[in-house]
């Protein structure tokens, strides 16, 4: 897969500032955006421990309760304290497109959720999976992890959206951030990109029907 840096791109990818936070609640890479959260109650609890053990946090990355993005959160943290993460596992699969007109910008992860912002900045919240979605996520997450088996993590910081006519594909796995970035029509061309995005695609087209 092709990298590339795209330049001249807006500070934030949306006007509305309540979207740009859930944009940056996507990627779970920073947990003080979740502070609202009730920090007394598990998992956050533990999260939000100065003190977190290496077991309890690896005891929230295999719960089968709990929600997809507080794993990512949890493996975040084990990897940010020097550990190795228990195991490598894809949680959460981000696509972003810049159109002419906007940003859209979909982001499904294991347990079945998805969001999805488009360029008019219109948002869905996916939080009950059906058969339908479940089958979508799962196509979207077989073709996400043959990418993921080739390339390695990011080891810097989160770079900021992309600009318009670039693609970017995110595949949050619990090692660490991996990502790929290019020209949407070479991205749509892409041996590896394209099953991809076509998967994507199917996802966002069903859940704009249901939504």
């Amino acid at each position: 897969m092709a990298f590339f840096n795209l330049f001249n791109k807006p500070a934030t990818p949306y006007k509305d500032k309540a979207l740009n936070q859930i944009y940056e609640l996507l990627f779970c890479d920073n947990l003080d955006l979740y502070k609202n959260q009730q920090s007394d109650q598990y998992p956050w609890n533990i999260l939000f421990s100065a003190n977190a053990s290496l077991a309890d946090l690896t005891a929230i990355t295999t719960d089968p309760a709990a929600e997809a993005r507080t794993k990512m959160l949890a493996y975040n943290k084990i990897t940010a304290s020097g550990q190795q993460a228990p195991k490598k596992e894809l949680v959460g699969v981000i696509v972003e497109v810049g159109l002419d007109n906007g940003l859209d910008t979909l982001a499904a992860y294991s347990d079945g959720t998805a969001r999805y912002i488009n360029h008019a900045e219109k948002v869905i919240i996916w939080e009950a999976a059906d058969a339908t979605s479940t089958a979508l996520t799962r196509n979207l997450f077989s073709e996400s992890i043959q990418v993921v088996d080739k390339i390695g993590p990011w080891d810097k910081p989160r770079l900021p959206h992309p600009a318009q006519g670039g693609v970017r594909l995110t595949f949050l796995v619990s090692d660490g951030l991996y990502f790929g970035e290019g020209p949407l029509d070479v991205f749509f061309n892409d041996a590896l990109a394209k099953p991809v995005l076509a998967a994507a695609t199917g996802l966002m087209q069903y859940l704009t029907e249901r939504g």
